[in-house]
């Protein structure tokens, strides 16, 4: 309650050299603490006239201070929410992510088999030809089987004493004859590719048998025929292979 004007009263008082503590003890001891008291009132209002402004201001500030607290209060309970919902779409997100990613790598595998399938589908279409001639060939095969086998076994039987002349003389009156008796053959047959591959016939070459038609002849009635062979062989060349071919067989010679 103490006011300016109070104080402006006072002021006469206080700047008296005897207006002190220990003068109002000599006078009066009793009310010598209305004196000390006096003047720490007036230098409470000048401390107070200042610092009156700066609770106020501080009341204020506390003020801005609660209402900036509630609205970041506030705030940060809507962040908290968008956060939750971020948190929400950025599930949904990834997701969607990894299944568009799976959708991906699926489609890319499919995308590979197509290719593949296509390409396999181009690559057995340029062989439907082939196929197809080599069905007709193993058809025409199966047909003439029995006529092709006839001619074989005829020529292991009954070719070995006679020359190449007479062996292909024999083949043609054969085959005359299975004409006349309606038994299908190959008319383009090669007995020696029916009866043996070209890589036995190229050990046997290595092994010392001549390379022409007769001799190779001769190698196949020697090997395949069921009965022993007698061979006639002036030149030896006969002896020089079948000695090769049987060396690791223990093969026994007399002379």
């Amino acid at each position: 309650s103490i006011t300016g004007e109070t104080v402006e009263l006072l002021e006469p008082y206080l700047d008296m050299e005897d207006y002190n503590l220990e003068t109002a003890k000599k006078v009066c001891g009793n009310v010598a603490g209305l004196c000390s008291w006096t003047q720490a009132m007036a230098y409470f209002y000048g401390i107070n006239k200042e610092v009156l402004p700066l609770k106020a201001n501080l009341a204020l500030q506390e003020g801005r201070l609660a209402a900036a607290q509630t609205e970041l209060n506030s705030a940060q309970i809507q962040l908290d929410e968008k956060q939750m919902e971020l948190d929400e779409v950025q599930a949904t997100y990834d997701a969607a992510m990894k299944e568009k990613q799976a959708l991906l790598d699926d489609a890319e595998a499919c995308r590979r088999k197509m290719n593949n399938a296509t390409a396999l589908i181009e690559g057995l279409g340029g062989e439907k030809l082939r196929w197809t001639a080599s069905s007709k060939n193993f058809q025409n095969q199966i047909t003439n089987l029995v006529g092709n086998v006839l001619l074989a076994t005829g020529f292991l039987s009954y070719s070995g004493p006679f020359n190449q002349e007479y062996r292909n003389l024999l083949l043609l009156l054969w085959k005359k004859e299975m004409d006349n008796k309606k038994i299908p053959y190959s008319n383009n047959l090669n007995l020696t590719g029916m009866l043996v591959d070209n890589a036995t016939v190229g050990e046997w070459n290595l092994q010392g048998l001549p390379n022409d038609d007769l001799s190779i002849q001769n190698g196949i009635i020697v090997t395949k025929a069921s009965r022993y062979p007698l061979l006639i062989d002036p030149q030896g060349q006969g002896k020089i292979w079948i000695k090769n071919k049987e060396r690791n067989n223990g093969l026994q010679v007399n002379s």
